[in-house]
């Protein structure tokens, strides 16, 4: 009895859903965090949805009028911040009525008594709760956030750049002196990682179960700041000249031109701290090396081609009609048997 009622007691535990709660100042990239981390739990299979506080407050309080709506000594306005915070976490119980598995509870949560009454619910609910905060001292990071981000936001789409930025600096302070960071020793028994200064470095504490691993590791290789990504294929490689697909062969002639001619672009882009991924296989290294910077090895970047591995297309109509049939029907989506699409 002892041992089935442990066994018992593991499942319900693994099968708790998990509520993450942001933590932080405004303009510190919590919602940028939050969108991010909802497209990439649902990727991977886990449901998951976002509740912006933010955007509960914008459809009660259809016009947004200055920084003086966030004033602590604001009593009216108190009120109403309470009830849209309350509004969002009671439609996390999603997590309870849809049988959704991790829910994002995006506001400021910036002071200990709010976390607490928050941990709570999530107790109450059967809820794993799990802090993100974000805690940026860099002025020149939260400048760029206000432009990029804030003054596209509803609240100021009628307001000129210069107001709307000093407007915002001043709801920042509104929350500076009530701000409660999460501390190693008084929150020591939460769950939590702590992001400084968009990911200069990490504190993370009490890792719970899988979910909260794989939030950790994704939060810690992200990049909440702009960046341009390239993304290129390889020169034309020997079997390409012979119709094959796929194999491990080096460039041809016109392959390796190709590759001059990148490496000359990049060049041209003077682009900054440059990172370069690559697979493991000849014809891609072999791009790679005409950039000539520091590039790194990918296995998972390596090509799957399946049963038609290094075959022509006449070979491929002739051994496997109905793939090649389907492969022209829907190039964009087909998938060759145990290879990957196309």
């Amino acid at each position: 009895m002892n041992t089935n009622s442990t066994i018992f007691l593991i499942v319900c535990m693994t099968n708790c859903p998990t509520l993450i709660v942001m933590v932080g100042l405004p303009a510190r990239g919590k919602t940028y965090i939050s969108k991010k981390l909802t497209r990439y739990l649902n990727w991977i299979g886990v449901p998951t949805k976002e509740f912006n506080v933010g955007q509960y407050r914008r459809d009660l309080v259809k016009t947004y009028k200055s920084f003086e709506f966030f004033l602590p000594d604001n009593k009216e306005a108190l009120k109403i911040r309470k009830k849209c915070a309350l509004a969002a976490l009671n439609d996390v119980r999603y997590l309870c009525e849809e049988n959704g598995h991790v829910a994002v509870f995006d506001a400021t949560n910036t002071t200990r008594e709010r976390r607490d009454t928050i941990y709570k619910f999530g107790e109450e609910n059967g809820f794993k709760t799990f802090f993100v905060e974000s805690v940026c001292v860099d002025p020149e990071v939260i400048a760029a956030n206000i432009v990029q981000v804030k003054l596209g936001s509803p609240d100021y789409v009628d307001c000129a750049s210069d107001e709307a930025t000093e407007d915002f600096m001043k709801r920042i302070e509104c929350y500076k002196n009530s701000y409660e960071t999460l501390d190693e020793n008084l929150d020591k028994d939460l769950s939590y990682i702590k992001i400084m200064d968009v990911g200069r470095s990490y504190l993370v504490n009490h890792v719970m179960d899988h979910i909260q691993s794989r939030i950790v590791y994704y939060l810690m290789n992200i990049h909440v700041t702009p960046r341009s990504i390239y993304l290129c294929r390889h020169g034309e490689s020997e079997l390409n000249l012979k119709g094959r697909i796929g194999g491990d062969t080096g460039l041809s002639h016109r392959g390796k031109e190709f590759a001059r001619s990148l490496g000359q672009f990049i060049n041209d882009q003077n682009i900054k701290d440059l990172k370069v991924w690559t697979s493991q296989m000849k014809r891609t290294i072999q791009t790679a090396e005409a950039l000539k910077v520091p590039y790194e090895q990918w296995k998972v970047l390596n090509e799957i081609d399946g049963v038609c591995e290094e075959m022509t297309y006449e070979e491929i109509q002739e051994n496997y009609p109905l793939e090649f049939a389907l492969r022209d029907q829907d190039k964009y989506r087909y998938r060759y048997p145990k290879g990957e699409v196309c």
